[in-house]
């Protein structure tokens, strides 16, 4: 009783921090109102909305069971179960990525085919409005009675596609479903009800968004009440694996009190995108501490310089911080996208543009990377070496990170603006035009870049009178001397430039503050506002403690990791040094139909004797290339980093 009446107190006030006193700092423009023109992101976006979406269609119908799953429950014929517990929540991905392509790009075929799986989905439910196709088809007297079962992270992809699909097309069959089905979770769990600890998170953040779709407090209040329910040890059940007291799950210590990254990684990008979402309504102070705290082991101790997470592939996650092998790198794609997620929130209720930083690197090279150049080939690790062995692969039995990449990059438009208090944020240089209602009337915001390659940026203004507002261009930690927030990787040679900003060619005055380049003036229609950026080649060292990486450099530009693979050059990439004196050139080039700018530089390197009994130093021209692109040419060797001296080499 002591417990609930907590609660309540909880809520009394909780309603007045969200009808007054939003914590909220930046609000990011929904992707349904940002029109992507990028000729970077526009094409790739096009890529998922046929080739990766045909794939996760045929491989979801034809190939597997997931959809003949859901007409077996409707047929109640007691038909056997087809593949793992957990594939309806590929059903339901796909769902959402297709219900953010139809919306850009207006693809009728698509929202039929939607339209056809979400009466499939509805037919499958059962009265009482629970909905899982294993259990259904394996034995309803066994469902929740083991949370690592993942009936709730089913059902938590399920909530995000059907409001994903509601907000791009306005239809209500599928947001009628899952409103069923939270309302009969919520019956069974909560307060003065049945304990309940989600075994892999993701039910928190969709419950979320199901309340923000249909101002259902009591949505909110559920998701809340489920992170408050970790870090109690209770008695529910984990079965499957070795959860380590609870860690690999998150579940060691409660929520409010955790300070270190542990267990599986995904989950915990989950858990915390929805810790962030909760805060955002509630004003709890304590998940704010609590996040930046974990934020700050993640990024300072545990990230890999593409914005990867997850080093070891006994666990899917975190081992101990520095451990960051290369080669062994597991850093799963939906880690990736997960960083995304969550680094978002977290700029939106900071305020601060570091967030959006490592929300870049991630987006650009940990999660692009694993989507294949053609879109139907995906990677569910993301190594940053390879002796060759990697391949990239059509699907897989655990298919989570094809649709799971396929909706961020259909849903890009989420992550690019933001608006709050008169004030407009550019976070993402993606080509678009939006329009933003501002006090005095409406303006047209018109962006056009050749980003990541080009580091100009120019925005053009239309509005029907003039009127004064505050403009906000993220300065990224890269173009201002940071590698990375916390120092775990610093530039050799760290150059502090001014950013450039003319109004119609002439200088504009700025502040730089929370890294944001921020212009205050009264704007007037046909303006055009341009914003230079820095892209030059630099140098990236590590920490000492990350022994892997001891002697060994890496090199990006801008947003973007290089790597150089064997494709180009002689079908070698472990047999050059890098001096830190190197200087890269820029070329442009081409890695199948991927036009990118790559670099190029003479390095020392090594060659075996073809008899095998000695060897010959020299110098060859080498080639490097974003790190997304490679292994889209076949399996090929390719290193990040690369070593300073000979003694360092491996040669294979």
């Amino acid at each position: 009783m002591k417990y609930l009446l907590g609660f309540v107190i909880g809520i009394v006030g909780f309603q007045t921090i969200d009808a007054q006193n939003s914590p909220v700092k930046i609000e990011p423009v929904n992707f349904s109102k940002v029109n992507v023109t990028d000729a970077f992101w526009k094409p790739k976006m096009d890529l998922v909305a046929t080739k990766t979406l045909d794939a996760c269609i045929y491989q979801t119908e034809e190939k597997t069971g997931r959809i003949r799953n859901f007409e077996k429950v409707a047929r109640k014929k007691g038909e056997k179960h087809e593949g793992i517990f957990y594939d309806d929540s590929d059903v339901f991905k796909a769902i959402e990525a297709i219900a953010y392509s139809i919306k850009t790009n207006k693809n009728p075929k698509l929202e039929s085919k939607a339209d056809e799986w979400i009466d499939k989905i509805a037919a499958a439910q059962l009265e009482d409005g629970y909905l899982n196709t294993y259990y259904t088809l394996n034995g309803l007297d066994k469902r929740w009675t083991d949370m690592s079962m993942h009936e709730d992270y089913n059902a938590g992809h399920m909530i995000e596609a059907a409001v994903a699909y509601y907000d791009a097309t306005g239809k209500r069959k599928f947001l009628d479903v899952v409103i069923k089905w939270a309302n009969y979770f919520d019956s069974l769990f909560g307060p003065g009800k049945k304990d309940w600890v989600t075994g892999h998170q993701e039910l928190e953040l969709a419950l979320v968004k199901l309340y923000r779709v249909t101002n259902q407090v009591k949505y909110l209040h559920l998701a809340d009440w489920l992170l408050s329910e970790r870090g109690k040890k209770l008695a529910v059940g984990y079965t499957w694996t070795d959860w380590k007291d609870t860690l690999y799950a998150q579940d060691g210590v409660p929520v409010k009190q955790q300070k270190e990254i542990t267990g599986h990684a995904v989950r915990a990008m989950y858990m915390y995108t929805g810790a962030a979402d909760v805060a955002a309504h509630t004003g709890d102070v304590d998940y704010l501490k609590a996040m930046r705290t974990v934020w700050e082991d993640v990024v300072y101790r545990n990230m890999y310089i593409t914005g990867g997470i997850g080093s070891a592939g006994s666990n899917e996650g975190f081992s101990q911080d520095y451990d960051l092998p290369n080669e062994q790198a597991y850093c799963e794609t939906c880690a990736s996208v997960g960083m995304v997620f969550w680094n978002q929130r977290m700029n939106s209720l900071t305020g601060h543009a570091e967030y959006i930083d490592v929300l870049e690197k991630s987006l650009y090279n940990g999660a692009l990377d694993g989507l294949s150049l053609s879109g139907d080939r995906f990677f569910y690790g993301n190594p940053l070496a390879s002796t060759g062995k990697n391949a990239r692969r059509e699907w897989f039995g655990t298919a989570c990170c094809p649709a799971n990449i396929a909706r961020l990059i259909a849903s890009l438009g989420n992550y690019i603006y933001g608006y709050k208090n008169n004030t407009i944020y550019v976070n993402l240089f993606v080509g678009s035009n939006t329009t933003f209602n501002l006090p005095k009337g409406d303006m047209q915001f018109n962006m056009s870049t050749n980003y990541p390659w080009d580091g100009a940026i120019n925005c053009s203004l239309q509005m029907k009178k003039k009127m004064t507002t505050t403009i906000a261009f993220r300065l990224p930690g890269w173009a201002s001397g940071t590698a990375s927030p916390g120092g775990l990787y610093s530039f050799l040679q760290s150059k502090t430039e001014q950013p450039v900003l003319l109004l119609n060619g002439a200088p504009l005055a700025y502040q730089i503050k929370d890294g944001y380049v921020i212009a205050e003036t009264e704007w007037k229609d046909k303006d055009v506002i341009s914003y230079q950026l820095p892209m030059k080649v630099q140098t990236v060292t590590a920490r000492s403690e990350l022994s892997y990486n001891n002697n060994r450099i890496a090199f990006t530009r801008g947003p973007l990791v290089y790597c150089i693979e064997g494709a180009d050059n002689n079908g070698k990439a472990w047999n050059v040094i890098a001096p830190q004196q190197t200087s890269f050139t820029t070329q442009n080039f081409t890695v199948l139909s991927e036009n990118v700018v790559s670099l190029v530089a003479s390095l020392p390197s090594i060659q075996i004797n073809s008899d095998g009994t000695g060897a010959n130093t020299g110098f060859q021209q080498v080639r490097a290339i974003p790190y997304y692109t490679w292994c889209n040419r076949g399996s090929n060797p390719m290193q990040v980093w690369l070593p300073t001296s000979f003694k360092d080499i491996r040669v294979n």
